[in-house]
Order: structure tokens, then C-alpha cells, then sequence
């Protein structure tokens, strides 16, 4: 099945994306892998016609925004994101309506539509700095409130949070933490911002999954407990051999991410369905906070 992928990425000058969460054969036949903004730069980089995004919907919503001239393929529709279906623009216009005018900070972890009323957008591992780099003391961030309040707690600025979450983030408790740390008293806790506060206060490294990915190669630790979906175990394992990794809690699981199978890549490829095209309207004001954000980072 691996070969037969191959060959039908050629035959379609395609290029295949993997999301860090993504099961591991799909992570071993793609041709990048990494976090959802991560891979939809680099793929905008590339020669490729067509872009096989596995992961999640507004993954594939992004890549769209970055490479409106390339096709892009999500071999399963219903690969969706219950954090991305909590904010809707509507309700989101209701609240910039009832709020004083401010900077709208969208995660990129929400649809396009929702980009598209933003200031700007920013990931887990650049919230604080997009923030701080706002000339406003107040803004709103979407939609994940916990990633929110981490970030409310790195600057001086007022926040006011969506109150939205990433249900596999959000089930990590401490006392899964002191479990794990109780199993594994000498390794290093990782934890992911869209965790609950309660669980970073509890952490050594609070970073997003490329950034553990980078924290564990160039750290002198040998074990870690890793506070992210569990996915995320396998590249981490993969860039590390000599060292080891153990869930802070085998919860969290996502079961839209491990949804998309090396059979429904070669379907989607073969056929070519499952095309996620942003509309124009969208789009241009979407590709506009991302491209902010973007160009902040260039800046750094």
C-alpha cells in the first residue's frame, strides 16, 4: 500500500502531509511531517499540484488559504476538530459586536471562516509573542480558552477568552500528572498549552508538539512524560531512540486523528475526492491574519 501511495503521488505531483498526531504508518509514508501551520507553509513552498493533507479539517482549510492554486485533499471528510466546531462566525460577530473594539487572536486550530473575522492568528508555540505584539492592552482570543489563559498569565495584557477547548487537552487532570510522575519519578513532564492551567502549573516545559519534539533532542534528559495527545509519542520515539517517552495519560486519544487510513489515502489520490476549497470571499480576509502572523515570525 505504501508503494502503491508513492506512485500515485508522483502520478499526481502531489505532495503528502502528516500531522505529529497522525498514526504512524501514515506518518512513515508522508513526505513531511510536523505541526498543521508547520506543513501547510512548507507545502506552499513546493512545486506540487496537489496537497494530501492527513490530519484534520481546518488543516486542510489552511493549506487551502496558503496555496489557493493547488488542489488539496482530505482523504476523509469527517476528519473534524471539536475544538474548531465550538466557535462559528456568527456567534463570533456577536461577541466583537458586544465587545469595546479590540485585536481579535484566532488559534489556527479553528475554520477558516473564523480566521476570516481576525485581526490575526497564532499557533500554541507564537500565542505570547503575537500578543505582545499587538499595540492594544486588551484583545479577544478564539478559541481556546485554556490556551488563552496561559498565555493571559506571560503578558500584561487583559484577555478575554472564547470559551472553547480541545477535549483531549482538556481531560489531562492533575492527577494523572502526579500518577505519571509517581511511575516515573526522574523524567521530564511536557506539557501543551492547551492543557488546563492546573495541569502547566504542574510541568517543566509547557511547548507545543514541534517544540517538545526540538526540547527532547536537546535536552540532556533521558525520560519524559509527555502531556499531548499520544500520537505524538512516535516521532518523539522515532527522533530518539536512546531515550524514552511515556503518555501522561493513555486519555488522551483523538479519535479524529487517527481516522484517515493509508487505503483512504490511495482512494482520495486515485480519485482524487475530499478537495477542501475555501472560497475567495474567505479566503482573502483568512490568508490575511495568517499572513500576519507569518510575517511577525519572519521578524523574530
Amino acid at each position: 500500500m505504501k508503494e502503491k501511495i508513492r506512485s500515485l503521488l508522483k502520478k499526481r505531483n502531489a505532495v503528502m502531509l502528516s500531522h505529529n498526531y497522525q498514526p504512524p504508518e501514515i506518518q512513515d509514508v508522508a513526505d513531511l511531517c510536523g505541526d498543521s501551520l508547520e506543513l501547510s507553509i512548507r507545502a506552499a513552498r513546493t512545486d506540487a499540484d496537489v496537497i494530501v493533507f492527513c490530519g484534520v479539517h481546518f488543516m486542510a482549510e489552511t493549506a487551502s488559504i496558503l496555496s489557493p492554486d493547488k488542489t488539496v485533499l482530505l482523504p476523509r471528510k469527517d476528519a473534524g476538530c471539536l475544538m474548531a466546531d465550538m466557535i462559528e462566525p456568527e456567534s463570533l460577530q456577536v461577541m466583537i459586536d458586544r465587545l469595546p473594539p479590540m485585536p481579535v487572536v484566532t488559534y489556527v486550530n479553528s475554520t477558516a471562516a473564523v480566521k476570516a473575522l481576525s485581526t490575526i492568528c497564532c499557533t500554541s508555540a507564537n500565542a505570547v509573542d503575537v500578543v505582545n505584539s499587538l499595540d492594544a492592552d486588551e484583545l479577544l482570543m478564539t478559541p481556546d480558552r485554556n490556551l488563552a489563559m496561559y498565555t493571559a498569565s506571560q503578558t500584561q495584557k487583559k484577555i478575554h477568552t472564547w470559551e472553547g477547548y480541545c477535549p483531549t487537552h482538556d481531560r489531562l487532570k492533575p492527577s494523572d500528572v502526579h500518577k505519571a510522575r509517581k511511575a516515573h519519578p526522574d523524567a521530564v513532564f511536557m506539557a501543551h498549552p492547551e492543557c488546563r492551567p492546573e495541569v502547566l502549573e504542574l510541568a517543566d516545559v509547557i511547548c507545543s508538539t514541534s517544540g517538545m519534539i526540538r526540547y527532547a533532542r536537546e535536552s540532556k534528559s533521558s525520560s519524559f512524560i509527555v502531556g499531548t495527545e499520544i500520537g505524538l509519542i512516535y516521532p518523539l520515539q522515532k527522533a530518539n531512540p536512546e531515550k524514552a517517552f511515556y503518555p501522561a495519560s493513555t486519555k488522551m486519544l483523538c479519535k479524529n486523528m487517527k481516522k484517515i487510513s493509508l487505503e483512504d489515502v490511495a482512494r482520495s489520490l486515485e480519485s482524487m475526492e475530499g478537495e477542501v476549497k475555501v472560497p475567495e470571499p474567505i479566503r482573502e480576509p483568512a490568508f490575511n491574519a495568517v499572513q500576519r502572523m507569518i510575517d511577525l515570525s519572519l521578524t523574530k
